[in-house]
């Protein structure tokens, strides 16, 4: 069997990569592509032994690393991102065959953004101050040390970048990383050892493993040597994480999923609200800050739904890599499953799909609006990741602040309002990580991201990606007992 295979031109090696060099496994799965079914082909499926083996090249290799001088880090930084950029094709037709996201967006958008993640924490950390100040005459000096052995575990939906959103900061901040890709996903975190490499990271800096979740991933959270563990996912495996963390009190950032809000008030611009509405159907509805629930105000909810439904028939569904799509595969049969399930049992329970509510050929599902919907109904409350939207109405601001806030998530919510005033007030009080008035989807990084409640714990970006990732130290120095040498 061949350690390496071909995606449409491009040669992957799919074997993990430890201590600087390639590994096979006595077994492997098989990745298949949602555009079609197709097996891709055989992947290296590790367990604890590629688990222990990974954290132990990590650990070897993080004295070194944390002793680089900043400005080194930042130029091997850059270096990755230039490698990026040069295989920015190649990666974008990698990723859209293993996760089905549009090849447009991945060329002209996603791909881009990987590189930025490098280069904008390469400059975050050239900039990044040290706290000074004085307290009875002794003098206190902050300073960010590297943690050491990361653990980072990341998802289907958008696989580099999210990848890179954390190995980025973390190489910064002069940890070492084992990256454990989703297995429905994993040929770009391949490519990425590969481009990491050639930037001259070296070995056991990075480190790539492969496997079934629990298989290979309660080795790793367990692990006495691993110093952080950072986790985007489900909520039920970032409970699990969090308990295999607990036995070394590891510390976890975790971003999970979301129920979020889309509140329209009569005040807004419609036709923006409807824009906005229509982009939650963005990479299948497989984004997990979307806005699923339309909170829409009772005057203008029949005109929304009617504009609303002329703008979702204008979307083209298809082939992720054909220029004219908007709306490509899910990701896999189990999802497509999960999605109709909570589709159907909607439907069962009384809600009326105005658009959609079926399966297509292939692994497509229908972008679906279900109106006559209870808030306390599980298709409210629970997160579906598909293209499925809700749609409730309101009658006072009191109510749609009430009802966007009565979910256990809180990951994100998006005001359309025409009123400043009560933007304002309305997003003072809505519980979310991120609160966008009048856009969505808008990212700096060097903004703070996770959410509330059972969306996550802890903050990354910026400054807090380092709080993070580093472990931070106080020196405090008297103004006495020093000798004079000359």
């Amino acid at each position: 069997m061949s350690d390496k295979i071909t995606v449409a031109g491009v040669t992957v090696d799919t074997r993990h990569w430890i201590g600087g060099q390639r590994v096979a496994s006595s077994d492997t799965f098989t990745d298949h592509s949602p555009i079609d079914g197709a097996a891709l082909g055989e992947i290296a499926r590790g367990g604890p032994a590629e688990a222990a083996a990974a954290v132990a090249a990590a650990k070897a290799a993080f004295p070194g690393w944390a002793a680089t001088p900043r400005a080194e880090r930042a130029r091997v930084l850059h270096a990755i991102a230039d490698g990026v950029e040069k295989r920015i094709e190649e990666l974008a037709i990698v990723e859209t065959t293993d996760n089905g996201a549009l090849l447009r967006s991945h060329r002209r958008g996603v791909m881009p953004r990987v590189a930025h993640n490098f280069r904008f924490f390469a400059d975050w950390l050239l900039q990044l101050g040290h706290e000074d100040f004085e307290t009875r005459g002794h003098s206190n000096h902050v300073s960010w040390d590297p943690a050491g052995p990361c653990v980072l575990i990341t998802p289907w939906n958008a696989p580099l970048m999210l990848a890179t959103w954390k190995v980025a900061p973390a190489l910064a901040a002069g940890d070492t990383v084992v990256l454990k890709p989703a297995e429905w996903s994993p040929l770009t975190a391949s490519l990425l050892a590969d481009i990491a490499a050639e930037a001259g990271l070296p070995a056991g800096v990075l480190n790539v493993v492969q496997g079934y979740g629990a298989e290979i991933g309660d080795a790793l959270t367990s692990h006495p040597d691993v110093r952080r563990i950072s986790f985007t996912g489900s909520v039920p495996t970032a409970k699990r994480i969090a308990e295999s963390a607990a036995v070394n009190l590891t510390p976890l950032s975790l971003e999970l999923g979301g129920k979020s809000p889309l509140l329209v008030f009569a005040d807004a611009d419609l036709d923006l609200a409807v824009d906005l509405a229509v982009e939650q159907y963005d990479n299948a509805g497989q984004v997990c800050l979307a806005a699923t629930r339309f909170l829409v105000e009772e005057s203008i909810a029949e005109e929304f739904t009617h504009r609303f439904v002329e703008k979702a028939a204008t979307l083209t569904q298809g082939d992720p890599r054909d220029e004219a799509t908007d709306i490509g595969p899910n990701i896999h049969p189990r999802q497509l499953d999960k999605i109709d399930g909570f589709v159907q049992r909607a439907v069962a329970a009384g809600a009326r799909a105005v658009i959609g509510g079926h399966r297509k050929e292939g692994q497509y599902y229908a972008p679906t609006l279900l109106t006559d919907v209870a808030q306390d109904s599980e298709i409210v409350q629970e997160e579906v990741f598909g293209p499925v939207l809700t749609l409730q109405t309101f009658s006072t601001e009191e109510e749609a602040v009430r009802l966007a806030n009565d979910t256990r998530f809180g990951l994100a919510a998006t005001v359309a309002t025409g009123d400043r005033a009560r933007s304002e007030r309305v997003t003072a009080q809505l519980v979310a990580g991120t609160v966008w008035v009048n856009c969505f989807f808008v990212r700096d990084l060097q903004a703070p991201f996770g959410g509330s409640r059972l969306s996550g714990v802890g903050r990354e970006g910026g400054t807090w990606s380092f709080d993070f990732y580093c472990d931070l130290k106080n020196t405090v120095t008297a103004p006495k007992g020093w000798k004079d040498h000359g």
